[in-house]
Order: C-alpha cells, then sequence, then structure tokens
C-alpha cells in the first residue's frame, strides 16, 4: 500500500525534476529545530531530550505525509475540495465541544495516544485545505475573478473557516488565512482596485470591532504592547521586552550553544513554541539568525520560481498560497519577537515545537514538491 503510493516518484521523468534545493531548505530547519527545541526547554523539569525526541517523532510523521502528497498528482485532491471544505468547517466545529480550554482559548482535541499527551489543533489544517479548495475555485473562475462579485465570493469562501477559527479565539490564523487568499486571489489577477478598496473596508471593520468590543481584551493589550510595551513590563510587555532583550543579547557570534542567560533562565515564556526565535538569536547572535534567514530564503525562492515556471494554473495557485503562508508566517513570527510586530500567536515554519503545525506546514510542502516536478505539460 505504502510503496504505490510513492511509486510515481520512481518514474525517471518525476524523479529528475526532484526540488533538491527545497528538500536541502527543509531538512536544515528541521535540524535547527531539534537544536533550538532542546535547549529551550532543557532547563525545565522532565525537559530536553524529552521535547526534541518527541518533535523528531513528529517531523518523521510530517517526512512520510510531505513524501507521500509530493507523489500524488496534486489535482486529485482538489477534486474532493466541497469534502475537504466540509470536513475542515465540521473539525473547527468539534473543537468548540471536544477541546478544554487553556489560557482561555478552546484550539486543541486531545487524542488518545499512548505515552503521548498530544493535542490536535485543527485550525492548522485549515491553512492547507483553504490553500487547495480555493485554488480550485479559483481555476474554475479563470478570468472572472475580475469581477467584484467572484470576488466577494471567494472571500466568502474563507470568511467561514475565519469566523470559526477566531471564535476559539485565535486571530493569528484567522490572519494567515487572511493572508493566504489576498495572496492566491492577487495572483489569479483580480482587480488591484478592488483589493485596495477591500483592504480600506477591511481597515473600517477593525475599527468598528475595536469600538464595539469584539475583540477580546488580551487582543486590545497586545496592540497596546506593541505600541509601547514598557507601558506594562511586567505585564503583557513582558513577552516582548525579554524577546528583545534575549536577541539583542546574543549580539554578533552569539552567547554560545546552551549558554543563553534568558533562555536558561526561562525568562521567556512558550520559547519553545511562538518565541523560538528568541534561542535561535540569543545562542547564535546575528550570525546565526541570517544563516537562518538565508535558509528561508532559499525555500520561499523555490517556492516562487515552482509559482514562475508552472505552466498550470491550478497549480500556480496553490504554490502561490504555500509561499504566501511561509512569509506571513516568517514574517509575523520574527516581527513579534522582535517587537516590530503585535502578538499574535503565529509559529515559526518548521522550528516552533507541534505536531499539527509541523504536519500541516510539510503536507503544504508535499504540495510544492509535486507541484514542482510537473510545471511543465507533458504533450504526447
Amino acid at each position: 500500500m505504502t510503496s504505490a503510493l510513492i511509486a510515481p516518484l520512481f518514474e525517471p521523468r518525476l524523479r529528475k525534476q526532484i526540488d533538491r534545493a527545497l528538500i536541502f531548505s527543509v531538512v536544515a530547519l528541521m535540524a535547527v529545530s531539534l537544536y533550538a527545541i532542546y535547549f529551550a526547554t532543557a532547563a525545565q523539569p522532565g525537559g530536553g531530550l524529552k521535547y526534541a525526541l518527541r518533535q523528531g517523532v513528529f517531523f518523521i510523521i510530517g517526512l512520510i505525509l510531505m513524501v507521500v502528497v509530493a507523489a500524488q498528482d496534486y489535482s486529485k485532491f482538489t477534486r474532493y475540495a466541497p469534502f475537504l471544505y466540509i470536513g475542515n468547517a465540521l473539525l473547527l466545529l468539534a473543537v468548540r465541544v471536544l477541546s478544554p480550554e487553556i489560557n482561555g482559548a478552546r484550539r486543541w482535541i486531545p487524542l488518545p495516544i499512548p505515552g503521548m499527551d498530544f493535542k490536535l489543533q485543527p485550525s492548522e489544517f485549515a491553512k492547507v485545505i483553504i490553500i487547495l479548495t480555493l485554488a480550485a475555485y479559483l481555476a474554475r473562475l479563470g478570468p472572472s475573478i475580475r469581477e467584484f462579485s467572484n470576488l466577494i465570493k471567494t472571500l466568502l469562501h474563507v470568511a467561514l473557516p475565519v469566523i470559526l477559527i477566531q471564535l476559539q479565539p485565535d486571530l493569528g490564523t484567522s490572519l494567515v488565512l487572511l493572508a493566504i487568499w489576498f495572496g492566491m486571489v492577487f495572483l489569479a489577477g483580480a482587480d488591484w482596485r478592488h483589493l485596495v478598496g477591500m483592504i480600506l473596508v477591511g481597515a473600517l471593520l477593525f475599527g468598528v470591532a475595536w469600538q464595539t468590543n469584539l475583540l477580546k481584551p488580551y487582543q486590545k493589550d497586545r496592540i497596546y504592547t506593541f505600541i509601547n510595551p514598557m507601558n506594562d513590563p511586567k505585564g503583557d510587555g513582558y513577552h516582548v521586552l525579554q524577546s528583545m532583550t534575549a536577541i539583542g543579547g546574543g549580539q554578533v557570534s552569539g552567547q554560545g550553544l546552551g549558554h543563553g542567560v534568558q533562555t536558561n533562565g526561562q525568562f521567556i515564556p512558550e520559547n519553545h513554541t511562538d518565541f523560538i526565535f528568541t534561542v535561535i538569536g540569543e545562542e547564535t547572535g546575528f550570525v546565526g539568525a541570517a544563516i537562518l534567514l538565508a535558509t528561508y530564503a532559499l525555500l520561499l525562492a523555490r517556492g516562487i520560481a515552482t509559482v514562475a515556471e508552472s505552466e498550470d494554473a491550478l497549480g500556480r495557485l496553490i504554490a502561490v498560497g504555500v509561499v504566501t503562508l511561509f512569509a506571513f508566517h516568517i514574517v509575523v513570527n520574527m516581527g513579534m519577537t522582535l517587537g516590530i510586530m503585535p502578538v499574535v500567536g503565529v509559529p515559526l515554519p518548521l522550528i516552533s515545537y507541534g505536531g499539527s503545525a509541523a504536519w500541516s506546514m510539510m503536507v503544504a510542502l508535499g504540495l510544492l514538491l509535486g507541484i514542482h516536478m510537473r510545471r511543465h505539460k507533458i504533450l504526447f
């Protein structure tokens, strides 16, 4: 069964089209992740090796998923777009019933895996499902995306999962889906004037949500903290100030692996998940951060090349969705740790600890690899 799933990868025509540079960047990022997770949790009771090994298991499963997805013709997945969309909505609704409340949010469904306290986060998989289902929809629309009514329909397509995710609440993932929508409809050929108008309307609606208290108090506090973290240095501003201190303390070459003062002192909450970049910045300094950025740049460059070279509209749309997904995560996550973006709880791709995030990202990369291998049409 397994060999049948990956059999297409052994075809000479496809095998020689495998994007080895993209695979190299993925493996390099996973290696950095295991190092960062180990040292981020080493000072915690039961941390260090336990967390790193668990993330290693997540990566192995993710690699299998990536290979299986890459082996399939990506158009097959879009044939099931209605079922994927409905299944995604049902999973997001199930969170409301099955998820325990953690830090005021309901985002995770506990799974009974022996020896592992694992919680599935459906909102992570919603990102990939929206890329697939929206790509299928846009491919059907074709040039008619320039009509304003059709552009609104694509926004409504994304609106349901955005609303369900925001109810959890999870502003970060909601913004990710909107960023994916924008990137994909832009590539599809939407009228730029319509897009600018919708951005202005979105800004107006944000103001209304602020004034009518549709935004949660903690979400407002994050905006206040972004503007001036010193307003509450021991409260809402603590995360950002400690993060900036850690990254600044790394200077040029870092404090050395395992020798980060802020990391070892556990001054930065969630430094193995959303704030994991602080570990890299503190312990490896500007040099390590620059190498990480270069690795991400390679990954994004290969994704952009796939978008540019794909001769199939559906492939281009899926590929640009994946590139937008990674770019948004990278910019927002690093930006919030540096204090130049509000804290919205977006993980650093293939670096932050977590199974759901790793698996969804690697499924997305599997799609990108599959598109790259099939980017040229074969005429018989």
